[in-house]
């Protein structure tokens, strides 16, 4: 605060948020953060340059999945560890073939929070947390593959534990058993199963054990499909497309019957065990005996719904499948639907169009279609300051022309007849948005566009200016595009890198580096 103040003085500003501007330009050059803003304005700046080229350093190939994280590649079931941030690809560590046993069912992400003291020297470096078949829930060295940390998660309650999410990112973590379901014979025979998931959940940096609850039918419903937990809210998601929203902090205080240590001892409901450790695990001490108090509840299609914006508000896709492909954005304080709040495309395509909250914390929507992305902004209705209404911010149009096709007949008698008839707006022929994605560090909008004629399919990654939608850069990816795959593309500041899987489980992977040198325009 006294340097605050000193620097108000120092700079004649006596307004804070203009102070806070001029920061955020970087006009205070011992701020934290000043350097690294104007090294990736830079970055930007070269890399937009139509000198600027990507070349394709490195192309592998895999029979098993291929993850990207990090500048760091994984491959062979997180055994095997690339760095992509070298000049060409190389070899970080590769550990010997795990058996069927120890296969990864799951993986995040650790990284070091700025400014607090840990325990242990190897906590301020990346590690991944992985999930193991056998429910060990595993921290590895990012640089090495090491064993830091390991724990047993599966006692008597649960054998199947499958994902891994945050809750609050790179702070607290939500482990999610896969649905629990009794053999036909045991339905045949009229057993009845009440717990439907198992939900743990750990503080990291240091690694440490909150609670294990169980998601069950007397509680929640018969009806329960799906379960996650994120920002402190647990979602409950029903089969007739209903989305119900709980408080998931209130829950683990009111619920908590008694808190556990890893490592710890314990005599839990006649069994004595150490907490984390083969063969006693984690117990479920978290026990919800009655219906949490219930913060909001919608019904739509698939159980989709996405909370965002602000004020908050609500997308959801009205309850029945001739609503599929129409968004409803509503208001979170009282449902009421926003001005021009129904964002129907009327796509005629195999593949919907798609819509979210933009990640940039803006407030803004991103509406994308096969050949049309919208971004879309909230703003107070003119003269009500208490309604909003949905206005285009702008947009980005695929480069298609307007393609209709005609089919001549001859009648018995001679007579030609013309038949019109309109592609669809996905037809692999005409330019299609197949990603968008947004690069935070550069504040970039990139999409990816492919154009497939025959067997031959041409894709091309975007930079727009994520303020305007300008467009600032193409660059043209040279390996094949065939629609049919799957494909995943991460563009990160001087990088990018497109994983696609072809069928019979063949994974490949691209990898392409930024390059200023214009004497070689081929590359």
């Amino acid at each position: 605060a006294g340097g605050g103040r000193a620097a108000l003085r120092a700079c004649g500003v006596h307004n804070v948020c203009r102070l806070l501007s001029r920061r955020a330009h970087g006009f205070y050059a011992r701020d934290a953060g000043v350097a690294h803003r104007k090294n990736l304005g830079l970055l930007r700046k070269i890399m937009c340059q139509e000198s600027t080229k990507f070349k394709n350093v490195w192309t592998t190939h895999s029979a098993s999945p291929i993850a990207y994280e990090r500048g760091r590649i994984y491959m062979d079931n997180y055994q095997c560890c690339i760095t992509s941030i070298a000049q060409q690809p190389r070899l970080i560590y590769q550990k010997s073939k795990c058996a069927k046993s120890e296969k990864i069912e799951d993986a995040l992400l650790l990284e070091c929070p700025l400014g607090e003291l840990l325990p242990s020297p190897s906590d301020y470096k990346a590690s991944l947390i992985v999930l193991t078949v056998q429910n060990w829930l595993l921290r590895l060295s990012a640089d090495s593959g090491e064993v830091l940390e390991k724990v047993y998660l599966a006692g008597s309650c649960c054998k199947f534990f499958r994902y891994l999410s945050w809750d609050t990112p790179q702070e607290v973590m939500i482990v999610k058993s896969a649905q629990n379901k009794l053999p036909a014979a045991a339905r045949q025979a009229g057993i009845q199963q009440s717990v439907l998931f198992y939900l743990a959940v750990f503080q990291v940096l240091p690694l440490s054990f909150i609670g294990m609850l169980e998601i069950n039918k007397k509680i929640f419903g018969n009806s329960v499909t799906d379960v996650a937990v994120s920002n402190g809210i647990l979602i409950v998601m029903y089969s007739m497309g209903l989305v119900r929203l709980y408080n998931f902090k209130a829950i683990l205080d009111q619920f908590m019957e008694q808190p556990f240590q890893l490592g710890q001892e314990f005599n839990w409901n006649g069994q004595v065990g150490i907490v984390g450790k083969y063969p006693f695990g984690l117990p479920c001490n978290i026990k919800i005996t009655d219906t949490p108090p219930l913060l909001f509840e919608a019904s739509s299609l698939e159980n989709a719904f996405q909370i965002g914006g602000y004020p908050w508000h609500y997308i959801i896709t009205p309850n029945k499948k001739k609503h599929k492909g129409v968004f409803h954005i509503c208001s979170l304080k009282d449902n009421a639907l926003a001005k021009n709040g129904i964002q129907d495309m009327k796509c005629c395509s195999l593949e919907p169009d798609w819509i979210y909250f933009h990640p940039d914390m803006s407030g803004r929507i991103i509406h994308v279609g096969p050949n049309l992305i919208k971004v879309l902004k909230l703003k107070e209705v003119k003269n009500h300051a208490d309604q909003m209404e949905i206005a285009e911010d702008f947009t980005i149009v695929a480069n298609r022309e307007n393609c209709v096709n005609n089919s001549v007949t001859v009648t018995a008698s001679g007579r030609v007849v013309k038949k019109r008839f309109t592609l669809l707006d996905d037809d692999p022929e005409q330019e299609t948005f197949k990603i968008v994605d947004y690069e935070d560090e550069l504040d970039l909008l990139s999409t990816v566009a492919v154009t497939q004629i025959g067997a031959d399919g041409r894709a091309h990654l975007d930079f727009h200016c994520n303020e305007h939608g300008i467009l600032l850069k193409s660059i043209p990816l040279k390996e094949s595009w065939d629609v049919t795959y799957s494909h995943e593309v991460y563009f990160d500041k001087d990088l990018v890198l497109h994983i696609e899987q072809k069928p019979n489980r063949r994974f490949s992977c691209y990898v392409y580096q930024m390059v200023c040198d214009t004497a070689r325009d081929d590359d």
